[in-house]
């Protein structure tokens, strides 16, 4: 039988096949740069094969690089699946939630106590992702995503879907003089999470031009964009469900009614190899539980 490589080696190169750069993956792991590259160059060593080949200053993975990449992946998720499945005795152990930063935020933890009342012996983490469909964490038992269903090598369940509509701060709406019809969006700055479409979307459904909406400031994180409508620097293009308590609490108003399905939804994803374990088992009965409810 082949020698194992070290668990470590195997680690970097996961992360590095998620990250792509040697220093995401040591920031990852706390580790130096050159402890991770180093970890790379004796696993490709002990294996045999090219995992890697240099584009200019970079690093990039081989095709075979990719896929063995893939394949311990997907160990390691075995290996802590079976470590979460064997520890304590019922609802005991930990618990790590990979959640969208929108989601977690604004829902997941302001209810964070009422999963800790139903399961207090459960150690709960919350992290957060690079990508806000990444399913790839192998540390995470569980993951909310904004996706569109299409996703590899998990099991998903619809938790919420999304409608966009303009979200503004009284302050604002009153230094306008009132939004009447859809054009009067653009007297103000337009707030974009990564890129201009929603707003194309919505301002194509309003009738008006999608030119209008390549205005603004885009923003790389959804709570940004919240933080920035909250305090009148814009107009945001918002969705019910997440902006509902800022929404009840008066923060932001809801100007129109027009609004646009999107194309993507929140799913909660589980890898196969942990389905079955009863922390996570409990907390999707409990997150299921809660949604029905519809408590806040």
């Amino acid at each position: 039988m082949q020698r194992i490589p070290s668990t470590q080696a195997l680690r970097a190169l996961e992360s590095f096949s998620r990250h792509g750069a040697v220093w995401k993956a040591a920031d990852e792991l706390n580790l130096t740069r050159s402890a991770v590259s180093h970890q790379l160059r004796l696993l490709e060593r002990d294996l045999g094969f090219s995992l890697f080949h240099r584009v200019g200053t970079r690093l990039e993975l081989t095709r075979q690089g990719r896929s063995y990449a893939a394949d311990v992946r997907n160990a390691l998720a075995a290996i802590s699946g079976s470590a979460a499945r064997n520890a304590g005795r019922g609802l005991s152990g930990s618990l790590t939630v990979s959640c969208t930063p929108g989601f977690a935020s604004s829902w997941l933890t302001p209810k964070v106590s009422r999963f800790r009342a139903v399961c207090p012996d459960i150690t709960l983490s919350v992290t957060l992702p690079t990508q806000l469909d990444d399913v790839t964490n192998p540390n995470a038992d569980v993951f909310i995503v904004f996706s569109d269903h299409n996703m590899a090598g998990v099991e998903t369940e619809l938790l919420q879907s999304v409608a966009f509509t303009p979200m503004i701060s009284p302050i604002l709406l009153n230094r306008l003089g009132g939004l009447h019809n859809p054009e009067d969006v653009l007297q103000a700055d337009l707030l974009h999470l990564t890129d201009h479409s929603d707003w194309v979307s919505w301002l194509a459904a309003a009738g008006q031009s999608k030119d209008a909406a390549h205005t603004g400031v885009i923003f790389a994180d959804l709570n940004l964009v919240y933080t920035a409508a909250r305090h009148a620097q814009g107009i945001a293009m918002g969705d019910d469900f997440i902006c509902r308590e800022a929404m009840e609490t008066g923060q932001l108003l809801r100007p129109f009614d027009l609004s646009i399905e999107s194309s993507k939804s929140y799913y909660l994803a589980i890898p196969p190899a942990k389905a079955d374990i009863p922390s996570v088992v409990a907390f999707r009965r409990w997150i299921l539980d809660e949604l029905v409810d519809g408590k806040s």
